[in-house]
């Protein structure tokens, strides 16, 4: 879908990226920049910065990075249309139905053919659930005690043990083989062809937000039947498991206060037939900060109730560090003496699972809770280290208030003196340093690293260095803009970024955020997100900044000369580059440019 670049450009001013971000994680201020644990990769130190000036993000991480829009259609795994309808409805701005793009219209017409054979395929279980093929799918779902409205809420299906006959009714609905493999739900070898990815299994459709089935689950009935308990859809091109969750499409609407946080499919579907609308669960991966960010979209108040097994909680602890890292508060909710929530409350009812929610135990006092088996507190020795653990725990908590508040919970709750916890943890913070930040001593240009590089990987970074240094300092440009040239950037996108960089300059108008508008491709934008973002030699005096631009700026030059003298042979208008780029190299070694 196409929109003229000063309405996207109009919608980007009127969306700060910081507050945006905000909305969906939780930022601190760091200087001029706003840092947090990157929410498209796992980590505990935060690596993740958000600059208001410029509107751009960049994690030092994973590389990921953008303006408002790419993060926007990251986060939501959206189109661009709809990240910038989701921006433009949050900014007041209206936009006119657009003209399609022969490339939008086709990325759009693929999209939503794929979900049209998910939307089949999920009629088509649904169907055979119903009839007298699902005989023991119906069986299975009697048993868990689902009834008829339940299962029609979600879809549930049943997958034959025939698998050809998706594919016979899918071929009649004139999708093809490439299309079902695309979607995930059959697969292709040299010796069986094309065959069906799902066959007698009860089926769960995966819906996103908006009740688009966008992949499946399928279930074993019995301990008999052969392959993995559950089976879940590839990623594919609308599925992201990372970023969706089952049941938010209802749970979203819940309009509770909180939302609940369990493993499974079946967990989901009996919190809901019980009246617990609020719950959700992660699609056979582990709980990710993406599915966190999906929630804190609705709430900040998230339960847990996950299995009461060792291994339900190892992904409790898990869960709460990424809840927290997300600015997002955890409680526990008791299962004992049952294993998970749909055996708790098809033993004891729907008034006390309430009365579980209504006494969750706080995250925390859980996390210390499950610390304290580690340890014998009949020893004395092994009681001071349970307290050395504690107090290292309590080192996290970055507010003075709320750490104080734990520790006073902490030592009433385990008999420790206030005062002699409060010791221990500011002792601790003192040998721990609280966050450790790994400084290494960086070279005075940063064109150079201490990894042993390539000299194409050591030009590329001469060429980000100069452009995040104008970045930083625009009116630079004035004074070496009879050096430097956007050819002189050897990269193609490097390049590209340089060229509109300096007529923005020219104009006095640089704006990052605008530039990254220019790539369609995600990995594109994190690419020129990077120019603007490299990480700038930190330098004291002034004479030792203007040593560091000058050598970067003579270090891009070299590269060019190098460049184009290797083409001389065989392109024309590379040997007047070469020529060009002989003489400036000459007039830069004997010049001095100030950065005043």
């Amino acid at each position: 879908m196409y929109y003229p670049e000063e309405l996207i450009e109009e919608v980007r001013q009127k969306s700060d990226i910081v507050d945006v971000i905000s909305s969906y994680i939780s930022l601190q201020k760091k200087g001029s920049n706003y840092m947090c644990c990157c929410p498209f990769h796992g980590e505990k130190t935060p690596s993740f910065s958000v600059n208001r000036a410029r509107q751009i993000y960049k994690c030092f991480g994973c590389g990921e990075g953008g303006n408002v829009l790419t993060f926007v259609m990251k986060y939501e795994n959206c189109t661009f249309p709809e990240a910038l309808k989701m921006l433009a409805e949050k900014a007041g701005v209206e936009l006119p139905k657009a003209e399609y793009s022969e490339e939008a219209k086709r990325r759009e017409s693929r999209r939503l053919r794929l979900l049209e054979v998910n939307k089949e395929a999920a009629k088509f279980y649904y169907v055979m659930l119903r009839n007298e093929r699902g005989a023991k799918a119906k069986e299975y779902l009697d048993k868990r005690q689902l009834s008829d409205e339940t299962r029609k809420n979600f879809g549930l299906g049943y997958a034959p043990a025939r698998g050809e006959e998706l594919l016979a009714y899918l071929h009649q609905k004139g999708f093809t083989d490439d299309l079902i493999r695309d979607v995930g739900l059959a697969k292709t070898d040299e010796r069986r062809g094309t065959t069906t990815q799902f066959w007698n299994r009860v089926m769960f459709p995966i819906q996103d937000i908006n009740h688009r089935v966008i992949g499946f689950g399928g279930r074993i009935m019995g301990e008999a039947d052969s392959g993995p308990k559950y089976l879940n859809s590839p990623e594919t091109e609308i599925f992201d498991k990372s970023r969706n969750l089952y049941g938010m499409n209802y749970a979203r609407t819940a309009r509770t206060g909180n939302m609940i946080l369990c493993e499974g499919y079946m967990d989901v579907i009996s919190m809901h037939q019980a009246g617990f609308t609020q719950a959700v669960a992660s699609l056979g991966t582990a709980f990710t900060p993406g599915q966190a960010g999906l929630i804190k979209k609705y709430t900040k108040d998230v339960l847990l109730a996950y299995d009461s097994d060792s291994a339900g909680v190892k992904a409790a602890l898990r869960a709460i560090r990424i809840l927290r890292d997300t600015g997002m508060s955890g409680r526990i909710i008791d299962m004992s003496p049952y294993k998970d929530p749909d055996e708790f409350i098809k033993n004891l009812g729907q008034k006390a699972f309430q009365d579980r929610i209504d006494h969750a135990e706080n995250s925390f006092m859980f996390e210390i809770r499950m610390l304290e088996r580690e340890f014998d507190l009949n020893d004395p020795e092994g009681k001071t280290n349970f307290h050395n653990q504690i107090a290292r725990k309590l080192c996290d908590f970055g507010e003075d208030v709320e750490r104080e508040n734990y520790i006073e919970a902490v030592a009433e709750k385990y008999h420790i003196g206030f005062d002699n916890l409060r010791k221990l943890v500011v002792n601790m913070a003192a040998k721990t340093g609280g966050y450790a930040v790994q400084t290494v001593e960086r070279p005075k240009s940063g064109i150079q690293s201490r990894n042993k590089n390539t000299p194409e990987e050591n030009a590329k970074k001469s060429q980000r260095l100069l452009l995040t240094w104008l970045t930083d300092y625009p009116q630079l440009y004035a004074k070496i803009k009879g050096y430097l040239s956007a050819e002189d950037f050897t990269v193609e996108l490097y390049s590209k970024v340089a060229r509109r960089m300096f007529e923005d300059i020219e104009r006095n108008a640089l704006n990052p955020a605008s530039i990254i508008n220019m790539f369609e491709e995600e990995k594109d934008q994190s690419e020129a997100a990077s120019l603007f973002t490299t990480s700038l030699p930190e330098l004291e005096s002034e004479q030792e900044k203007e040593k560091a631009f000058h050598d970067i700026l003579v270090s891009v030059k070299k590269n060019s000369y190098e460049y184009y003298s290797a083409r001389s042979g065989v392109d024309i208008t590379a040997l007047s580059k070469v020529i060009e780029g002989k003489k400036a190299l000459e007039e830069l070694n004997k010049t001095h440019i100030s950065l005043k």
